[in-house]
C-alpha cells in the first residue's frame, strides 16, 4: 500500500526587515499546519550566547565555536515558536534591541552563516515548513517548492518596526508610559536612527 497523503512543501520567504515576513510566515504555517522556522531567531539565539559569554562579535572563530557547542532549536506551539538555547526558553530575550543589534553583526561571518545554513537545512529537509529570513531561498533551500520575496514601502516598514519597538519598550517599562513628551521624543529619535541603520544594512547585504 502506498502513502496517498500529499507531499509537504518547503516554502521560503525572504525580504527586508519590517516587510512583514515573520507575520506572514507565522500565519501561513498555522494555516497549513506546517512548522515556521525563523532563521533570524537562530542568529539572534547565537548573538545572545555571545553576549552571555562576552565573546567579540568580530571574532568569527569564537562565534563558530559557540554555535557548535550550543543546541539551538525552534519548538512549535499554538501561539508561535519557542526559541530554545540548550533547552532554555529565550523567546522573549532574543527580541530585545541589544540582541537584535548583535545578531546583525554575528550574521556577517561566512563560517557562521555556513553553520546556520547546514542547521536550517537539516531542520527543514523533510518538508512541511515555512522558512523566513536571510539566505533561505538562495542558500538553504534554493530548490524550495515556493519562494516568496516580500517587500513593502520603506516608510511603512519603518513605521511598523518602530511601533513594534515601542510596544516592547512599554512592556518592559510600564511605569514610563506617562513620561513627558521630551523623553518620548528622545526615545523615538534613537529608535529611528537604529532602524535606518538596519534598513541600510538590509538593502546592501549579500544574499
Amino acid at each position: 500500500m502506498t502513502d496517498s497523503s500529499p507531499r509537504k512543501l518547503i516554502i521560503a520567504i525572504d525580504g527586508p526587515a519590517g516587510a512583514g515576513k515573520s507575520t506572514i510566515a507565522s500565519r501561513l504555517a498555522r494555516k497549513l499546519g506546517y512548522v515556521n522556522l525563523e532563521s533570524g531567531a537562530m542568529y539572534r539565539a547565537l548573538a545572545l550566547r555571545a553576549i552571555e559569554w562576552d565573546a567579540s562579535f568580530d571574532d568569527e572563530a569564537a562565534l563558530l565555536k559557540l554555535a557548535e557547542d550550543s543546541s539551538i532549536t525552534l519548538d512549535r506551539t499554538i501561539g508561535g515558536n519557542r526559541v530554545l538555547v540548550n533547552k532554555k526558553d529565550v523567546s522573549a530575550r532574543i527580541r530585545e534591541r541589544d540582541v537584535s543589534e548583535a545578531a546583525s553583526r554575528v550574521s556577517v561571518h561566512p563560517k557562521v552563516r555556513e553553520w546556520m545554513v547546514a542547521r536550517q537545512r537539516e531542520m527543514g529537509i523533510g518538508g512541511g515548513v515555512v522558512m523566513e529570513g536571510r539566505d533561505i531561498g538562495t542558500k538553504v533551500f534554493p530548490d524550495a517548492d515556493l519562494k516568496i520575496f516580500l517587500d513593502a514601502d520603506p516608510v511603512i516598514r519603518e513605521q511598523r518596526r518602530l511601533d513594534q519597538q515601542r510596544v516592547k519598550a512599554r512592556r518592559r517599562r510600564p511605569w514610563r508610559r506617562n513620561s513627558g513628551s521630551a523623553t518620548i521624543g528622545i526615545g523615538r529619535a534613537r529608535r529611528l536612527r537604529w532602524w535606518r541603520r538596519r534598513m541600510r544594512w538590509c538593502s546592501t547585504r549579500l544574499i
